[in-house]
C-alpha cells in the first residue's frame, strides 16, 4: 500500500487537510516538523497504535494536504479535525513546528488537549539565541529567497545532527527521507509565493495558564536555546516535566525512535 493510499481527508474551510490514522483506543495526535509530513512518525506510529488510536497529521501546505488560499492559523486547523474526529480531548504530540502547533493548540483550546508533548519547540514566540541556530535559519532564509534548492536543502538537514555532529554521523537513510519530504513539499509551492499563516500571540504569558499535564522531549545534543526554551516551558506549567534522550539532536523521532516511543509510552501510563 503506498503512503498516499494510507491517507483520509478531512474538507476544511480551505481545502482538504491529510492524515495518516492507525489502531484504537485513547486518541493520540501526531504533528510534523517544517518542510516535511507525518512520514517523519512511520517508525513511532505502530507501536503507538498498538494501544492507542493515532493520528498523524499533514500540516496545511505540507505532504497531501492544502496549501492555505487565505490568512490561517495552524491551531485552527488543528481543532477543526480534532472536532471533525469527534473523539474526545486528544494526548497531542509534536515536533519542531508540530511542538510549536500543539502548543499553539493548547492555548487556543484548552478543552480539546488532555495533555500535550512537546519536541524541538516551545512556544511559537521562541527565539534564536544560539549563533549556530541563528546561522541555520539566515542560511536557510537565503538559500530559500535565492530558490538555490540544494544550499537550501544542505542547510535544511544540518538540523538533524545539531551543532554537536556533522552530517556524515547521521544515519543517511533519515537524511534521505528528510530529503524526499522537504523536495515534495517545496515541490507546493512557488517562489516569493504570499504565507497566509497566522501566528498565535501572547502564548509566554499564558503559559502559567496551562492545566493539562506538559511534557517536553529533546534530543541531548540540540542547540542550548531550544533546551533552554524547553525548561522554560516545562517549569512554566503546573504539570510539566523535562526528558532528554540522550545521542540525538533535533529529531529523536527519527534518530532513536524506540527511546521516543517509550518516553511517550511512560507519559501516557500516568494520564
Amino acid at each position: 500500500m503506498t503512503a498516499a493510499a494510507q491517507l483520509t481527508y478531512f474538507a476544511s474551510a480551505d481545502g482538504d487537510l491529510a492524515y495518516r490514522e492507525a489502531g484504537t483506543g485513547d486518541l493520540v495526535v501526531l504533528v510534523h516538523s517544517g518542510f516535511a509530513d507525518h512520514r517523519v512518525f512511520d517508525a513511532v506510529i505502530p507501536d503507538l497504535a498498538g494501544t492507542h488510536r493515532v493520528i498523524a497529521v499533514d500540516v496545511r501546505g505540507h505532504g497531501a494536504s492544502a496549501n492555505a488560499t487565505r490568512p490561517f492559523r495552524w491551531a485552527d486547523d488543528l481543532a477543526g479535525l480534532l472536532r471533525h474526529l469527534d473523539a474526545g480531548p486528544a494526548v497531542l504530540v509534536g515536533v519542531s513546528m508540530g511542538g510549536v502547533i500543539v502548543g499553539d493548540t493548547l492555548l487556543e483550546y484548552p478543552e480539546l488537549v488532555r495533555a500535550a508533548v512537546v519536541c524541538g519547540a516551545s512556544t511559537g514566540e521562541f527565539e534564536d539565541s544560539d549563533p549556530w541556530h541563528k546561522e541555520i535559519q539566515a542560511a536557510t532564509a537565503r538559500a530559500l529567497a535565492a530558490g538555490a534548492v540544494e544550499d537550501w536543502l544542505k542547510a535544511f538537514l544540518n538540523y538533524v545532527p545539531g551543532p554537536h555532529r556533522t552530517l556524515d554521523q547521521v544515519d543517511p537513510d533519515i537524511l534521505r527521507r528528510l530529503r524526499e519530504m522537504a523536495l515534495n513539499t517545496l515541490s507546493k509551492h512557488t517562489p516569493g509565493e504570499k504565507d497566509w499563516h497566522v501566528p498565535v500571540t501572547d502564548t509566554w504569558s499564558r503559559v502559567p495558564d496551562i492545566e493539562v499535564p506538559v511534557l517536553t522531549v529533546n534530543g541531548a545534543l540540540e542547540t542550548a536555546d531550544v533546551l533552554t526554551a524547553a525548561q522554560r516551558l516545562a517549569d512554566g506549567v503546573r504539570h510539566g516535566r523535562a526528558v532528554l534522550i540522550e545521542g540525538t539532536g533535533h529529531y529523536p523521532n527519527m534518530e532513536k525512535p524506540a527511546e521516543f516511543t517509550e518516553v511517550i509510552r511512560e507519559f501516557l501510563r500516568t494520564l
